[in-house]
């Protein structure tokens, strides 16, 4: 019982600069290493398949917004998890804590079972909204159908993460993933190189990888001695407690499905310029997504901070989490980003040694993670105001100022000007109109005053 409560960090007391990254980190880690299983797709089909190699990247590539979409509804969700997890925490609240604990793990279950049933039925006709090539779509079809059938332990990896995570325990996950994060890339060489196969064997192994790490957090839950510990016999759906996480993480899942929502428009434009385009596309969104895991990550830590302290009505700690999220996001982000743009093109020959590939590639590393400083700001304001239980107001700021404003330049300004470089400028766009926007609800909500006050915080009030 004392190791894990070494384990897991004190929000509470103690200073919380030295704190954050050592939450932060281990998150952007495990996000960047679950990346990973998609990006090690993409490179042993584009070095194993001969010359189908460019038809293969594109395909898995093009599944992409698709999944984003699910899985990052559901991981709103689990955000939801971890903050009513933490609010408990900080106010002493036991009972609480363990009902969201076995309904966050059933929903998981429940809603992958769901995920899984309905997304094959529209498998096809969402792949034919893409646009995706003719030469393409069989593959890519392929690749979604056996993803969508481990849907179920996908999720659940994801919930029994942020169940970890609202207790400040961010090494567990990252262990697990590192484990099955291995097992991924044998895999994916034993189908493809060993046995032949395409999309279809890096999309059995990520299944296979995700059961495992899934299987590995749930065996430590069922043994934790600590305040979320889960015993398999009380997995049941608690209303009450229900509907405190969906107010919380609906709002934070739908905010994340219309990121990826506007991420399949602008999928959508690329299809559309050819297959060597989809391939570079492809293999630069696998390297820039470690940015936005690093911003992410201090984002999901000013959530769970805020919301701890919240709970226990430390305002001071609030207010502080908050600026040193930003000021030590903005430390990471940089080296970060300086880091892969001084080394993206030979990043990029990983996945592709297709010339062309590689410099229409690093077009969009270099708009795109640029663009990710003004991701950092709202992110981490939106993780501070979701601490505090508002959680809807981030939500429509994000539909108006990413989905909104990509939408519109696809339908409005990509037309007049047909180039992969007119796409990739909504990004900047449309993530420094979106930071700006919730930077003014930041500035109108004011929660931390509200709460000095006495006053109702959250969406409702």
């Amino acid at each position: 019982m004392q190791t894990q409560a070494k384990q897991q960090l004190d929000m509470l007391h103690g200073p919380i600069w030295s704190k954050i990254p050592r939450f932060a980190l281990p998150v952007a880690a495990t996000a960047i290493l679950e990346q990973l299983f998609n990006a090690s797709d993409i490179a042993v089909v584009g070095n194993f398949t001969g010359d189908a190699s460019t038809a293969a990247v594109a395909a898995v590539g093009a599944n992409s917004a698709i999944i984003g979409l699910i899985v990052n509804l559901f991981i709103g969700i689990a955000l939801g998890a971890n903050v009513v997890i933490a609010h408990a925490i900080g106010h002493g609240d036991q009972d609480t804590v363990e009902k969201a604990v076995h309904t966050s793990v059933l929903v998981s279950l429940l809603g992958g079972a769901a995920v899984a049933g309905i997304g094959e039925l529209l498998a096809a006709p969402l792949l034919g909204l893409l646009n995706v090539p003719e030469e393409v779509l069989p593959l890519a079809l392929l690749y979604l159908r056996i993803y969508l059938a481990g849907m179920p332990v996908i999720l659940l990896y994801n919930f029994e993460a942020a169940v970890f995570r609202s207790v400040g325990e961010t090494r567990i996950p990252l262990i697990a993933l590192a484990t099955s994060g291995i097992l991924n890339v044998a895999l994916n060489l034993f189908f493809v190189a060993v046995l032949g196969m395409t999309v279809n064997g890096v999309a059995i192994a990520t299944v296979i990888s995700n059961a495992v790490s899934a299987a590995l957090l749930f065996r430590r839950l069922c043994r934790s001695t600590g305040a979320i510990r889960l015993d398999p016999r009380r997995l049941r759906l608690d209303g009450p407690t229900l509907r405190r996480i969906l107010r919380i993480g609906l709002p934070a899942g739908i905010q994340s499905a219309v990121f990826a929502l506007s991420n399949i428009v602008i999928q959508s434009a690329i299809n559309s310029l050819g297959t060597v385009v989809m391939a570079a596309s492809s293999a630069a969104f696998n390297i820039e997504v470690i940015t936005y895991d690093i911003l992410n990550a201090f984002s999901q830590a000013c959530t769970t901070f805020v919301g701890q302290n919240f709970g226990a009505g430390r305002l001071d700690r609030c207010k502080k989490t908050l600026v040193l999220c930003l000021a030590e996001g903005a430390v990471f982000l940089a080296a970060a980003i300086a880091l892969i743009l001084g080394f993206g093109k030979p990043l990029l020959s990983l996945f592709n040694r297709d010339p062309e590939v590689i410099d229409t590639g690093y077009i969009r590393l270099m708009m795109v993670m640029l663009a990710h400083s003004f991701s950092l700001l709202y992110e981490v304001m939106s993780g501070y105001l979701r601490g505090f239980g508002i959680s809807l107001t981030p939500a429509l700021l994000t539909m108006l100022g990413v989905c909104g404003v990509r939408i519109s330049w696809v339908h409005w300004v990509f037309p007049g000007s047909r180039t992969f470089r007119t796409i990739m400028l909504a990004y900047p766009i449309s993530l420094s109109a979106t930071a700006f926007m919730i930077f003014l609800a930041l500035l109108i909500c004011r929660p931390a005053r509200r709460f000095a006050r006495g006053e109702r915080v959250g969406d409702a009030a």
